[in-house]
């Protein structure tokens, strides 16, 4: 490809992500590739804060409702389908904008890791996760932690979509995931990324964005999405989405719905917190902060500009 270049606008959940976004496929004629590890199910609208058609503006929106609660997807999956998605972008001559949080899935594209994910035992899978309800996060992660203390350090415990993959994958291969990450770096990169991140230097106005975005989820019917997707009775990775786990107990008559809503307001704003753990740690992002910048769009566009200049020479 003569043209490999992507723009990633990442960052904590409702920063803003979604619309600026939007505002730079607009501009640069882009078609935008979700790197969202719950959009991709069906159904899951409103607990993902899947954008809604007057948010897209038009604008398509890639690997957004693409899979069903009970299928299986992978980072493995993303990086193989993200790859194939922004070459065709490329190549009809529009940028591809890369947007989400799922800062795992962002980061093995731009660095092109390879991951082993053939042939992986569902029975395996399903027992770590009946394993999950049945003995809690903390067991799986102690577990984790005596076969991979290294990766197990990085992670947080709470985060048991990854501590169920690196379990997984250990006992379907016998490689510890700090394993299979170092023999995934053996690949060139194939785009050359433009990371911008979204942020708010007073934290206390991301976690108000947080709070006002949960209220609003539920008055757009989040109860009976919940209960649509937890009627399933099953253990699939999309039940354990934040804003769906947390209604279990109510609609188990266990607390009322106002202590599952500030559940999910307490869960959102730590996920928030471990996502700019994980983007802080990359020095290439260029941080945008709302709450200190006039124009937003504006501030992007500039480093836009010059990061494709000469980019149809």
């Amino acid at each position: 490809m003569d043209n490999n270049k992507i723009v990633a606008v990442v960052g904590p959940t409702a920063s803003g992500k979604t619309a600026l976004a939007v505002e730079i496929a607009k501009r640069y004629n882009g078609e935008v590739v979700s790197a969202d590890s719950m959009q991709l199910y069906r159904g899951m609208d409103i607990a993902s804060a899947k954008p809604k058609d007057e948010e897209t503006q038009g604008i398509i929106h890639h690997l957004i409702s693409v899979k069903d609660n009970d299928e299986r997807y992978s980072v493995a999956n993303f990086v193989s389908d993200a790859k194939k998605i922004c070459i065709d972008i490329i190549e009809r001559n529009k940028l591809p904008v890369l947007c989400g949080g799922t800062g795992l899935y962002i980061d093995s594209f731009v660095n092109n890791l390879e991951f082993v994910d053939d042939g992986f035992s569902d029975d395996i899978r399903n027992k770590l996760l009946s394993r999950l309800e049945n003995e809690g996060a903390d067991a799986l992660y102690n577990e984790l932690y005596s076969i991979d203390k290294k990766y197990a350090s990085k992670i947080d415990k709470k985060n048991t979509k990854r501590v169920i993959r690196a379990l997984e994958l250990y006992y379907n291969t016998g490689k510890t995931m700090t394993e299979q990450l170092l023999l995934s770096r053996r690949n060139e990169k194939e785009f050359d990324v433009l990371y911008i991140g979204l942020n708010y230097r007073d934290r206390a106005k991301l976690y108000e964005r947080i709070n006002k975005r949960v209220d609003k989820m539920l008055s757009d019917g989040l109860v009976e999405e919940a209960k649509q997707f937890l009627s399933l009775n099953d253990t699939k990775t999309a039940n354990q989405a934040i804003g769906i786990k947390e209604l279990k107990p109510f609609f188990n008559g266990e607390i009322s719905l106002e202590e599952a809503v500030e559940k999910i307001k307490q869960e959102t704003r730590r996920y928030a917190k471990r996502q700019l753990t994980w983007f802080n740690r990359n020095e290439s992002i260029k941080w945008i902060y709302a709450d200190e910048t006039e124009n937003v769009g504006d501030k992007a566009f500039s480093y836009i500009d010059e990061f494709l200049r000469g980019r149809n020479n």
